[in-house]
């Protein structure tokens, strides 16, 4: 897709200083710019390279006054981070704005849906299926017996939904990600073999939440597992059955969250986090990377370690533990010197 820098700003509400005409189709950081691509300069650390950059058009402050001859068309803005943050924004809803059903692709029995659904080729809709307005389902996705999926989601390539799943609007899955697999659930038998529970559950995801790639949602045993409004999950995560998920909690990639877990709103956990089940987190919590949690946590308490403890003390006490060896050391030395020392 190309662009005039006429166009672009028209959607900035940006003066054009330059060429009206000049059109780009990339983007591109500054110091690299190259004919065709767009750029921007906010950081005044940058400002040397708007001379020498290369790109056919930059996004400026209107305060910007160059003091050597410029090759690069300017757009003036309020400014010019968020501007430009506004215009990938819309660039990617371009991108996306995809519609109608290819082939070959299956909707099975009694499924309803909106306006402006994109269907990509070999996917699967099951039976009993609602799908609300301007719904992407990208190629090689499965959507499972009697979902409910809302408003203005996207599915990317490679998604399964598992059945009765329920999805609010606004929401994305990236590609691999599973909601709705079994929880792990097995009982123990005489012969020392495991017996498989029936998860019988379901997923229920609310509005504006985000899925990352190859993340999996397991359904609940009995009940529901709940991801509340505006969760973000990372790649790679694993949230098992009957977890609830708090309102606007961010997870890192990697993180692995035991069964009947319940976690608070506006929490921060990062990668590689590993929490036990059964156990309850509370509102406001941050717990930094690579640290087991395996009791309860209050509210607004930020922890790091495995098991985990308050990150104030673990910062003390870690450079203890890189001491560890001299102050062993000095106190062999002491009990040499003082008898009385056992």
């Amino acid at each position: 897709m190309k662009f005039t820098a006429a166009q672009i700003a028209g959607i900035l509400e940006g003066e054009v200083v330059g060429n009206p005409d000049a059109e780009v189709f990339k983007l591109a950081k500054i110091e690299e710019g190259t004919q065709g691509s767009l750029t921007f300069l906010a950081n005044p650390k940058y400002v040397n390279f708007i001379y020498t950059t290369e790109a056919t058009i930059t996004i400026v402050n209107n305060d910007f006054v160059p003091e050597n001859e410029l090759t690069t068309t300017l757009i003036k803005v309020e400014d010019a981070y968020q501007s430009f943050s506004k215009l990938l924004e819309y660039y990617n809803q371009v991108k996306l704005m995809k519609s109608g059903i290819e082939q070959p692709s299956v909707i099975s029995e009694n499924v309803t849906y909106g306006e402006q659904l994109y269907l990509g080729s070999f996917s699967y809709i099951g039976k009993n299926v609602t799908i609300g307005n301007n719904v992407k389902i990208y190629p090689n996705c499965f959507i499972g017996d009697n979902v409910t999926i809302g408003d203005n989601c996207i599915f990317f390539a490679g998604v399964k939904i598992y059945s009765e799943t329920e999805i609010g609007n606004n929401c994305n899955f990236h590609s691999g990600c599973v909601v709705g697999s079994d929880g792990f659930g097995f009982a123990p038998t005489e012969d020392g073999t495991f017996s498989k529970i029936p998860q019988i559950g379901n997923v229920i995801i609310e509005d504006d939440v985000e899925v990352g790639a190859n993340t999996t949602i397991d359904r609940a045993t009995l009940g529901t597992t709940l991801i509340r409004k505006g969760v973000k999950l990372d790649n790679h995560i694993q949230v098992a059955h009957n977890v609830e998920i708090g309102e606007n909690t961010v997870i890192a990639a990697q993180t692995g969250i035991a069964g009947s877990t319940k976690i608070g709103s506006n929490c921060m956990i990062g990668g590689q986090v590993g929490i036990a089940g059964h156990i309850t987190i509370g509102n406001n919590v941050r717990v930094q990377a690579q640290s087991g949690i395996g009791k309860n946590i209050n509210d607004g308490e930020v922890l790091q370690g495995s098991p985990s403890f308050g990150y104030a003390d673990y910062s003390k006490s870690y450079v203890h533990f890189r001491n560890l060896p001299k102050i062993v050391a000095d106190i062999e030395e002491l009990k040499k010197n003082n008898n009385t020392i056992k």
